[in-house]
């Protein structure tokens, strides 16, 4: 197939607005060209995940857009970068990483990005309308567009996303076409228990399960219970784009494009069918766990991949009720909750019982948890699935009440008979 550009569009990659818009207009031409799309598509707004320093080059490249005018043309969130701003010294990077990494988010804030520094743009109020074509990076944020939201976007790699928010284009292929937002895998949960399907551990579980069995195909799950609080889809979502790659999955009579089966296949019958069990979801669950069997002492919880939401800082407070941790406890959100439960009262009571909060970053991609090493306990899906090769930490997986009872023992409390 071959790609058309608009006279706007040839206009943009000629200089018509600028040499920054001219490069980033002939990355998305030569992107789309490749995924053999027929031609761009405006978008309303763009996620940039490309903040994140990896490297001197990504700041070489995000300064020199800015340093040739360039500005986003959409509005613009940005990702989380690789340090803690609110925190100064809470990420351990020698001072080159460190003067780079800021560099790199100072860019990004020339460029007209709003410094939201958080996976979450969803729970800062970048909430595109059903059907919208955006631009997004990072994948939990990508699948909680499609899925939860109902807007449109491919999980658009590192600088692309920010070419995009400069033209306010993007390649149209993949999810923003309706062929290819349709279920061709039905899941059936209906044989796992009422208890189980309406517990919060159940749904990172089901989303790391759901990743590695489907890879980047569409799935309609049947057979759950309704309505299903956001921060529970938030989390199946972010583990099932960690395992695997899933940019948009549905749920029949929760998710809006999916009110019912038939409306989420598309009419057309499925190419796939597998009914969930109870020994496929424990295997799942005990996937997510690295830690050598017949461990009992952790060193470290962690939650809030993605960012914990003024909700789950709720249960958090209510679960530790005054006790105090015997470990470090690391709690990762954005500057817009953080703000929220400093409102509340609620960050000096979690402070006080030895909550560390982290913003703008996360443990997971800059060097925050302690150089010591050891198990990591975590109710995350993706802190599960990333935490051993980028920290080295092993993991034990566990609900949210499992992690603060670990936390205040020291040690691995865990209720087994969710998983039976």
């Amino acid at each position: 197939m071959t790609l058309t550009l608009s006279a706007e569009e040839r206009a943009m990659a000629a200089g018509a607005r600028g040499t920054a818009v001219a490069m980033a207009a002939r990355i998305l031409a030569d992107t789309a060209a490749l995924l053999g799309a027929e031609r761009l598509i405006e978008v309303t707004s763009s996620h940039v995940d490309g903040c994140l320093y990896h490297g001197d080059s990504g700041v070489e490249f995000a300064e020199r857009l800015a340093a040739e005018g360039g500005r986003v043309a959409v509005p613009t969130t940005l990702n989380v970068g690789a340090l803690d701003l609110l925190h100064p010294g809470r990420v351990r990077f020698d001072p080159h990483r460190a003067a780079m990494a800021r560099r790199l988010m100072a860019a990004y804030e020339a460029l007209g990005c709003t410094p939201s520094w958080t996976c979450a743009p969803y729970q800062a109020g970048h909430r595109p309308k059903r059907g919208e074509h955006v631009a997004w990076g990072e994948s939990n944020a990508v699948v909680f567009c499609n899925s939860v939201l109902g807007a449109r976007t491919n999980r658009l790699g590192d600088f692309l996303d920010i070419c995009a928010a400069l033209c306010a284009r993007a390649p149209y292929a993949g999810l923003h076409r309706d062929q290819d937002r349709r279920a061709r895998i039905v899941v059936d949960a209906s044989g796992l228990s009422e208890r189980l399907r309406t517990t919060e551990a159940f749904y990172p579980v089901l989303g790391a399960w759901l990743g590695a069995e489907i890879g980047s195909a569409v799935a309609a799950i049947t057979g759950m219970p309704r309505p299903i609080p956001e921060d529970r889809l938030k989390a199946l979502g972010a583990a099932a784009a960690s395992s695997g790659a899933v940019g948009l999955f549905h749920i029949v009579g929760v998710t809006p494009e999916a009110p019912d089966l038939a409306t989420a296949t598309g009419g057309e019958a499925p190419e796939r069918r597998i009914a969930l069990t109870p020994a496929m979801i424990r295997a799942a669950r005990d996937r997510l766990s690295t830690a050598a069997a017949g461990t009992r002492r952790i060193d470290a919880v962690a939650v809030g991949s993605p960012h914990f939401s003024e909700e789950e800082f709720s249960e958090l407070g209510r679960l530790l009720a005054g006790r105090r941790l015997a470990v470090p406890f690391y709690a990762c959100t954005g500057r817009g909750v953080l703000r929220q439960i400093e409102a509340s009262g609620l960050l000096a009571t979690l402070t006080a019982a030895g909550v560390e909060i982290v913003t703008d970053t996360c443990v997971v991609v800059a060097p925050i948890l302690p150089d010591s090493g050891g198990v990591l306990m975590t109710n995350s899906g993706k802190f599960a699935h990333y935490a051993t090769p980028n920290t080295g930490f092993a993991t034990i997986y566990g609900s949210l009440a499992d992690c603060v009872a670990s936390a205040v023992e020291g040690r691995i409390a865990r209720d087994e008979s969710l998983w039976q």
